[in-house]
């Protein structure tokens, strides 16, 4: 996990992307919510999200966390 949070930054950086919620902040979890590590990086827009989720960067931040983790993950346009 210290490996993949040490690449986010700079990977998503790359893209412009500003990270609004770190792997280290508290999260209290309400109603069905669980209580899991949560990471939110602002875009400037939909297109370049996708880039920043389709780069090597972002798959060697994949590799970085290995099997053991499972990822649940969305890509939201704004408004």
């Amino acid at each position: 996990m210290k490996e993949y949070a040490a690449l986010l930054v700079p990977a998503m950086g790359k893209f412009g992307g500003r990270l609004l919620v770190s792997p280290t902040g508290v999260v209290t979890a309400k109603e069905a919510g669980l209580q899991q590590m949560t990471i939110v990086v602002e875009f400037d827009g939909y297109e370049i999200a996708l880039a920043a989720y389709e780069s090597d960067d972002h798959k060697k931040m994949l590799a970085a966390l290995g099997s053991s983790v499972e990822r649940d993950f969305r890509i939201v346009e704004g408004d």
